[in-house]
């Protein structure tokens, strides 16, 4: 098996967190054997030390050639001139980056990472993200740039961004589930002491805002509902396990997940029914049942509805995929 191969591009004033993201989420992707699905190595222009945010240089291994070889180049975020100005980033990177995305790169971006690629032009007419507190300055600079800064990550085709800090793992954590399926990415989260997705799970992009969660007094509700997606679970069921009224309970839920309980339901469900369906071998009638939609035409419905895709067809793409 030959890894994938990914480059992480540091600029001049990389985030150090956003830095060691990539490596340490991709290298813990592994199969039966312990054999690594990625290569991960970083790179800058010319092969140069760059500083970091956090007080230190980052001595490369590589200059940008390392680009020609990858697979996916991921940009870690950055703070000072790249934010702030167009011409802030060198003409060697972003013409690097434009190569690597026209050879068929998957391209990638870790909080303001996003401003690089903006920069390179590769966000032009596409939906993308970044660290929500830089929203108005992206804005100013790039206003081609489709930008939602109410969700975790975006991926729009073979360029993804994503928003500011554990954001960036959440990213990770989804191509890894994209290339390889939910058990890869699975251990790869437990390694990480992280979960797998958070609410909502890694769809192609999460549909929502990030919840403020100031209380968390449905949060048990929610992981009782979890244990139950196969049984009958009402709304008053979940408000009696928070011992709340109907009516508080749905108020605080919304407040806290960003969906009413239905929708949230209902989008668990449809979670739990995709990692059956790769890693499994239940019937599509079998995981139906698990899943709390009761019948195959059901959870077809919501398959088709979310993703776009009947079960059949998810099951083929998903299970025992292939690398990137």
């Amino acid at each position: 098996m030959t890894p994938h191969r990914i480059a992480v591009l540091a600029v001049d004033q990389v985030v150090g967190l956003d830095l060691g993201t990539p490596s340490q989420v991709f290298r813990t992707a592994r199969d039966a054997d312990d054999r690594h699905f990625y290569a991960v190595d970083t790179c800058t222009p010319g092969g140069r030390p760059v500083r970091s945010t956090a007080g230190f240089q980052v001595l490369p291994d590589h200059g940008l050639e390392l680009m020609e070889a990858a697979d996916t180049v991921i940009v870690p975020g950055v703070y000072g001139a790249a934010t702030q100005r167009h011409d802030a980033i060198e003409p060697e990177v972003t013409k690097a980056l434009r190569a690597a995305y026209d050879r068929g790169v998957r391209i990638m971006s870790i909080c303001t990472g996003a401003f690089v690629l903006a920069a390179a032009g590769l966000l032009d007419g596409r939906r993308a993200t970044t660290h929500w507190a830089h929203t108005d300055g992206f804005r100013r600079l790039y206003p081609a740039v489709d930008l939602d800064p109410d969700v975790l990550f975006v991926a729009d085709g073979r360029v993804l961004t994503s928003a500011g800090v554990a954001a960036g793992i959440d990213l990770c954590l989804h191509v890894v589930r994209t290339d390889h399926g939910s058990q890869v990415a699975n251990q790869a989260a437990r390694r990480c002491v992280m979960p797998p997705w958070r609410d909502g799970g890694q769809a192609q992009y999460i549909e929502r805002p990030v919840p403020q969660a100031h209380d968390t007094s449905t949060a048990g509700a929610r992981e009782w509902a979890r244990q139950r997606l196969h049984e009958s679970v009402s709304l008053r069921d979940l408000a009696g396990q928070a011992r709340m009224s109907v009516r508080t309970f749905t108020r605080r839920f919304r407040a806290e997940s960003g969906l009413s309980p239905t929708q949230w339901l209902l989008r668990e469900r449809t979670d739990h029914a995709r990692l059956l369906l790769e890693s499994t071998d239940l019937s599509v009638d079998q995981i139906a049942r698990r899943s709390g939609f009761g019948t195959s035409a059901a959870l077809r419905q919501q398959l088709q509805q979310r993703i776009g895709v009947a079960p059949s067809t998810y099951r083929q793409t998903f299970k025992g995929r292939a690398p990137y």
